[in-house]
Order: structure tokens, then sequence, then C-alpha cells
């Protein structure tokens, strides 16, 4: 009867790795600049006022850096310790442009008597690069559980039954014998099995 060799398994296991790059930017804490004044209101010009903006200081300043201004503060120079919101004149005072006063927006009234601007100054507290970050790479891996497969090898037939003999003859003999010569019998052949004599 047919067999056939053992089935055997094989198993696979796969496994994935990727990297990336990331880029982690730290905050960085500003830092305060001292008071700045770079513009003085035209008391006869109603188009006039103060412009303590981050262009004019920029201007009159071309190596000063302030990549971000994370706050600021204002003030006049007349009256440091007095908030301007108390002053009773119409500031603009943002981080996005800095200080802005203009002649034309006073009323007569407040501190002074006049629709005219006061001196105002400014400090900032600024980062002076939001590009200071560290780049790192991360590597992450993936392995798929392992699976197995079975086979199974096929092998050539082997018979178990004995191959029957093949009958074969049983050797034969012939012997021949010689008289000598005057005899009176002749030569006498044999052979065996049934063996013939002749005279």
């Amino acid at each position: 009867t047919p067999s056939g060799t053992p089935p055997h398994s094989t198993t696979t296991v796969s496994t994935t790795v990727s990297s990336a790059s990331v880029s982690t930017c730290p905050p960085r804490p500003c830092v305060w600049t001292d008071w700045i004044d770079v513009s003085y209101p035209d008391s006869s010009d109603r188009n006039s006022g103060d412009y303590e903006t981050f262009e004019n200081i920029l201007k009159n300043d071309p190596s000063w850096e302030c990549a971000k201004a994370e706050n600021i503060s204002c003030r006049s120079q007349k009256f440091p310790d007095i908030p301007i919101a108390n002053l009773g004149q119409k500031v603009e005072c943002s981080v996005s442009t800095g200080l802005i006063c203009k002649n034309s927006d006073q009323l007569i009234g407040g501190v002074i008597p006049m629709p005219v601007c006061l001196n105002y100054e400014i400090r900032v507290c600024c980062t002076t690069s939001i590009f200071d970050c560290i780049e790192s790479t991360t590597t992450s891996t993936t392995t798929t559980p392992p699976s197995s497969t079975m086979s199974t090898v096929p092998s050539r037939p082997i018979s178990t039954t004995a191959p029957m003999p093949t009958p074969s003859e049983p050797p034969s003999s012939t012997a021949t014998t010689t008289m000598p010569p005057g005899s009176t019998t002749g030569s006498t052949t044999s052979s065996a099995p049934g063996m013939t004599t002749t005279v």
C-alpha cells in the first residue's frame, strides 16, 4: 500500500520597521526690552500722533530683533505711574503692532487740556527665534503574528508484495563413455534425468 512522508509545518513571521522624523519646538521664555521711544507727537499737526510701532522701531534700530512679541507694556512718558486707560486718551497698545496714538482721535479733556496725544513709550517681551526646534527620529516596529501552514510531500509508493520467482529448468548433464577398441559394447550416453544408453 502507498504511504507518504509525515506532513511538516512552515511558520511565517512578518516584521515591519518604519522611522519618521519629528520636530520638537520647546517653548522659549520671552525677554523684556528696555523702554522704547522712537516717535514724538506733533501738537501742531492734527494728523500727527505717537507711533511706537514695531515697524518704526526697526527703522530706527535695524539691529532690533523681536521674532515674536509675547507681551507688551505701554505708558506715558510724562505720567509713567498712571495706567494709560486712566489718561483719558484713545490709544492702541497691542502685541501685533505696538502702540498707536492719533491726534485726530483725541478729545479735549483728560490729563491735558488739548486734543493731542501724549508722548508714549513701550517695552516688549520678545522671543528672539521661533524656529529653535530639535529634530528627532522615532522608530516603530510592527510584527505580524505567526501563521502555520501544513503541507504534505508525496513520495513514490512502496510495494510490500515480494516478487514471485521465475521457474527455471533443472540443469541437465550428459555423460559419454567411450569403449576401448575391440570391445563389443558400443558407446553409452547417459543423461539425467531420463538417461538413455545406446549400445
